[in-house]
């Protein structure tokens, strides 16, 4: 039996990559400085969780096949230090997919936005066709159990291909550790300003991604976007550039058309028939027929926290989306999802500045107009947030103007935001919660009983 321990096993690609080897058959281990849910109880289930907090490194010892490090851990971490002592091979999470699936046909899905919902689409395509895959996915998905998948007998690994950094001895982006045969870039916005201080120098890790791609592989890509288009161009692969799927809607309805056919989806919005496209180029890359396809995307109800039906009131018409929007491409996609699927109602928007890029003034005109497109806009800045990145305050006024909106309401704690939640409108109103935060602690119940 393979022993593997987790340094930082709480983490939530960790803990579901601990739980697949697990699965698999492996003696795991695991460490961290605090656990949190659901990886807690997760791992409680498994039998593999830590029965101490913090960090042990007198458990290591020679016969541990591997070490597997989270990002969360520090450079200095003592576990780490012992598993250096011992002469121990120590990986990133992503280094260690690879290593599990290097004989398997990888299909990489990267990209500033689309990622998860993408990749979430092709997983529920190939299930739905009987196609076994392995998969790492950043989001838990109806019909899945868990978020990593790692078998002997699969032919295919599907993973999300995230651009941070990979872990603390290695900081390079996670996507560059799979060298995928069919590489997905779905569209490119700066993010993780505090790794790639400009444009360019998170460009270059999407130009590196496109080189890593196995011989005799492709890649697929958003036609419309102009620096996607810029990589594509310049790469030595084939190249398939996507559109947005047609599509029609019908009051609060919306149809893919194929073939004049007209096939109704319970996703909505432009950058979801993007994700269509993307996930109908990768499908065919691996075999699956038009009609196996478009009679399993049909079915696909979303990721978790992705443009999420949270809360409906049918008596008074009213709707609660939440979604991980975070960077500006993202916001202005969500709330021109919501506005063009809901055009009879109030529109309310409520984000959260909460990445390390969205904290910060010098990102902050990246926002610029992106809530124009609603009827009520409020931004929630937590300065508990702020403290623990280590960044300087900003005021309410430069808030606002970053996002050139006069009327941008700012808040700054979870009570503050139940009063505005307080004195929207009652009645056929859709509101947009959107973050990868929490808002300060926020809960679904907070929301059905202020909402409600």
């Amino acid at each position: 039996m393979k022993k593997v321990h987790f340094i930082a096993i709480g983490g939530s690609a960790m803990h579901n990559l601990a739980i697949a080897l697990h699965r698999k058959g492996y003696e795991v281990t695991g460490s961290d400085d605090e656990i949190f849910e659901p990886s807690k109880t997760r791992l409680k289930n498994e039998g593999i969780l830590p029965k101490q907090i913090g960090w042990h490194p007198e458990i290591l010892d020679e016969s541990y096949e591997s070490v597997i490090l989270g990002m969360h851990a520090r450079i200095d971490n003592p576990e780490l230090i012992r598993a250096q002592e011992l002469g121990l091979k120590v990986y990133s999470y992503p280094e260690y997919l690879y290593e599990q699936s290097k004989d398997k046909i990888r299909i990489v899905i990267g990209g500033s936005h689309g990622k998860t919902t993408i990749t979430s689409m092709i997983l529920h395509v190939m299930k739905c066709a009987g196609v076994e895959t392995d998969f790492m996915v950043g989001a838990q998905l109806e019909g899945f159990d868990v978020m990593v998948r790692l078998s002997e007998t699969a032919k295919y690994m599907v993973i999300e291909g995230d651009e941070y950094l990979t872990s603390p001895i290695d900081r390079v982006p996670k996507f560059h550790k799979y060298h995928p045969h069919t590489a997905v870039i779905s569209g490119i916005g700066w993010d993780h300003v505090n790794v790639f201080p400009t444009f360019d120098s998170y460009l270059e890790q999407f130009r590196i991604y496109v080189n890593t791609i196995e011989n005799g592989g492709c890649l697929i890509f958003d036609n419309n976007d102009l620096e996607a288009r810029k990589i594509a161009d310049n790469s030595n692969v084939p190249i398939y550039g996507y559109d947005i799927h047609k599509y029609i809607c019908e009051g609060e309805d919306t149809y893919i058309v194929f073939n004049e056919n007209k096939i109704k989806v319970q996703v909505f919005g432009e950058h979801n028939m993007k994700n269509i496209n993307a996930a109908y180029n990768v499908c065919k890359q691996i075999g699956i027929s038009d009609d196996v396809f478009y009679e399993a995307i049909a079915s696909f109800k979303g990721a978790s926290r992705r443009l999420e039906l949270l809360i409906e009131n049918k008596d008074r018409n009213n709707l609660i989306f939440r979604d991980f929007a975070h960077a500006p491409s993202k916001v202005v996609a969500t709330v021109k999802a919501l506005r063009e699927q809901y055009k009879e109602k109030f529109l309310s928007v409520i984000f959260e500045l909460h990445t390390y890029s969205s904290l910060s003034e010098v990102f902050i005109d990246h926002y610029k107009h992106c809530l124009d497109n609603c009827d009520k806009a409020v931004v929630f800045y937590d300065p508990h947030a702020v403290a623990i990145k280590k960044l300087e305050m900003m005021t309410d006024e430069r808030i606002v103007e970053g996002f050139a909106r006069k009327d941008v309401l700012v808040v700054h704690s979870k009570v503050e935001l139940m009063k505005v939640l307080e004195n929207l409108p009652k009645e056929n109103h859709v509101c947009g919660l959107m973050s990868s935060g929490d808002f300060n602690g926020l809960t679904k119940e907070d929301l059905i009983t202020m909402y409600n």
